[in-house]
């Protein structure tokens, strides 16, 4: 009998490049003999707020025309959410500023972990990305988050218990990801890793597959 293959996956609830991912990497789950180690990780509005200062005048444009065109062509619905995981504001000067108060990407990235240390990391990544990003306005009301969390097989209301008695020891988890994800040797998510090879985008699952399969999956 082979030996069940694993890659580890840094992933962001703010990234539509993750979202854009995860339904691949869940199906892979429930496809192959393949063990899917979710390793969430804070935004790199949150882990590198000064990113937006540098990058070209046309990153931004750039970005939101391929996110649309790649959501459309692999057929999964895409509309930038309503809260943002992420509260961020243009200051006087024009540059993007992340905001000192996250009402959001924190509670979503210690529910991740939580979700992946209950064993149903992936799945909860994807219910809750489509969520977020698949075009549900306000989606942390009513009971939007809690049917997706139930989707995944998890119980929204005891996974906010824990965050309160546990929240300290969740944030120390989500720190070890950001640096072995920084160790694996790439800053952007989604990054997939299989024995120490990184594969960054959704646009290098195809490779990562091509990598696994050569191992016999």
């Amino acid at each position: 009998m082979s030996e069940e293959l694993a890659i580890d996956v840094y992933w962001s609830f703010r990234s539509p490049w993750s979202y854009l991912a995860t339904k691949r990497l869940r199906e892979w789950q429930g496809k192959y003999d393949l063990a899917v180690n979710f390793r969430p990780v804070y935004p790199i509005a949150v882990r590198t707020p000064e990113f937006f200062h540098n990058v070209q005048p046309q990153w931004f444009s750039y970005f939101m025309t391929d996110v649309f065109r790649v959501a459309e062509f692999l057929e999964l619905p895409f509309v930038w959410p309503n809260p943002d995981p992420v509260v961020q504001y243009v200051d006087e000067n024009g540059l993007r500023q992340t905001g000192e108060e996250q009402p959001y990407i924190f509670r979503l990235t210690r529910l991740g972990v939580l979700a992946q240390e209950l064993g149903q990391g992936i799945e909860f990544a994807d219910e809750v990305a489509t969520l977020i990003w698949g075009g549900t306005e306000n989606w942390h009301q009513g009971n939007h988050f809690s049917e997706a969390t139930a989707r995944a097989g998890l119980n929204l209301t005891e996974m906010d218990e824990r965050l309160v008695s546990e929240g300290d020891r969740l944030e120390s988890v989500i720190q070890e990801n950001q640096i072995a994800h920084d160790r694996a040797g790439h800053w952007g998510v989604p990054t997939c890793v299989y024995k120490g090879e990184p594969f960054f985008g959704q646009d290098r699952l195809d490779v990562l597959l091509w990598r696994l399969q050569q191992d016999g999956l």
